[in-house]
């Protein structure tokens, strides 16, 4: 029996969309599923909504919960990491503190000031979770879908470089899919590459019958001045090639945006997004647990983690795209930090796949995002307080923002205010 961990199983509309797709396999159906999160309630619901979906689903799993994280852990096969430490309140005072410096923020979860924070809150529970699965399941995968992406997965680089972890980002696969919706053509028949960093990465190559679909995505550009209103639009004819995450997320990665109100109002560009997307999650949490309503159920797996867990349970060879240290995968981006490539996943584990060099202008605008999450990796490991106020000086929305002396206060204040939620060491 397949046993899969759900840590974090309180975040409960993405874990029951992810045992939605782990139930539409035969072959899962009859899995071991064991969900924890350090919130009773909401483990609670948790549970009660996954033996909805599995009852809805015609499966028939054995299903546990315990807030006891080594217990979960206790022989597992694959761990689907969906933490977030601190939760909303943390993600407020992420957003709430740099406002008052002047920094304008959209997403906050993967670079700049509130990528940097939830990284080091982050990764001491990271730490944690590697040394139990090190002793009680060794054998097994991480499936890591929490951010900030690429910080998390270079950090449990550097301090398990043994543990087996893929990252997992549906962003490359909805981008595609709506750029295909955008010129009118059917996803299931393009074939595309992309290579970069996570929310960060490009689409390199997409193509229907071998013929370059990029023409007529111009052609639909051109014509509609609505378009040319969005970040990453507007990034893709300056650099050529089409970034994979949302206009939201590519407005705070570049210095070029947030600081001017002319770009916010030309761009349509939503300042302090995630505070309202954080406060619907709130309500929709609040609403499941008093109504679950009827599941839905789809009718493929969309999400890549139940995909990487039957491929590597029935030898079904996939392609999807992952997360991981760079060995040699591009060529021109820093070693050891993480980037996102194609994977080949089946019985044999994951083959990330090298993509040679970047096209230069992306790799360069790449750079700085990997230098933000080099030092901020490289503070959690050294324990150097400078390291944390010097990532938040490269960062380029940062730097484009502030004053120096500005960057290092803001940081002193965000320290303060997380408090004990940060590794002692950068307490200071």
């Amino acid at each position: 029996m397949t046993t899969i961990v759900f840590l974090g199983a309180g975040s409960v509309v993405f874990t029951r969309e992810l045992l939605t797709d782990i139930f539409a396999f035969p072959e899962l159906a009859d899995a071991r599923i064991v969900l924890h999160d350090i919130d009773n309630e909401r483990l609670e619901t948790a549970s009660a909504l996954a033996a909805r979906v599995a009852e809805a689903s015609g499966a028939r799993p054995e299903v546990r919960a315990t807030t006891d994280r080594r217990a979960a852990l206790d022989g597992a096969d694959f761990v689907i990491n969906t933490i977030q430490v601190g939760m909303y309140a943390a993600t407020r005072t992420d957003f709430d503190v740099p406002a008052r410096f002047g920094l304008r923020q959209t997403i906050g979860d993967t670079i700049g000031v509130g990528g940097i924070f939830r990284g080091l809150r982050t990764f001491p529970v990271l730490a944690g979770i590697a040394a139990d699965m090190a002793e009680l399941c060794p054998d097994a995968w991480l499936l890591n879908y929490t951010n900030p992406m690429a910080m998390n997965v270079t950090y449990l680089a550097r301090v398990a470089p043994r543990l087996r972890v893929l990252g997992l980002c549906h962003s490359v696969h909805w981008t595609v899919h709506g750029l295909c919706e955008l010129i009118g053509v059917p996803f299931e028949e393009v074939s595309y590459d992309s290579a970069g960093v996570n929310h960060q990465a490009w689409i390199l190559r997409w193509e229907r019958d071998g013929a370059d679909l990029y023409p007529a995505l111009d052609e639909a550009i051109a014509a509609d001045p609505e378009l040319r209103r969005r970040v990453r639009v507007d990034l893709y004819r300056r650099l050529g090639y089409y970034p994979t995450e949302t206009s939201e997320h590519s407005a705070e990665y570049v210095p070029w945006y947030l600081r001017h109100d002319a770009e916010i109002a030309r761009l349509r560009i939503p300042v302090g997004a995630y505070l309202g997307i954080s406060e619907d999650n709130l309500l929709v949490y609040a609403a499941t647990r008093a109504d679950p309503g009827p599941v839905e159920l789809r009718r493929d797996a969309t999400e890549y983690a139940p995909q990487v867990i039957h491929s590597m349970v029935t030898g079904t060879p996939r392609r999807i795209v992952a997360n991981v240290a760079n060995r040699g995968l591009i060529g021109n981006l820093p070693d050891g930090f993480a980037v996102e490539v194609p994977a080949v996943v089946d019985a044999t584990g994951a083959r990330p796949q090298p993509m040679g060099d970047l096209p230069p202008q992306l790799a360069a605008v790449n750079r700085p995002y990997a230098s933000v999450g080099e030092l901020t990796v490289a503070a959690a490991v050294t324990g150097d307080p400078r390291l944390v106020r010097q990532a938040a000086m490269v960062d380029p929305n940062t730097a484009a923002s502030l004053t120096l002396d500005a960057i290092w206060a803001m940081c002193d204040a965000l320290t303060e205010a997380h408090g004990d939620l940060l590794p002692e060491a950068l307490r200071a």
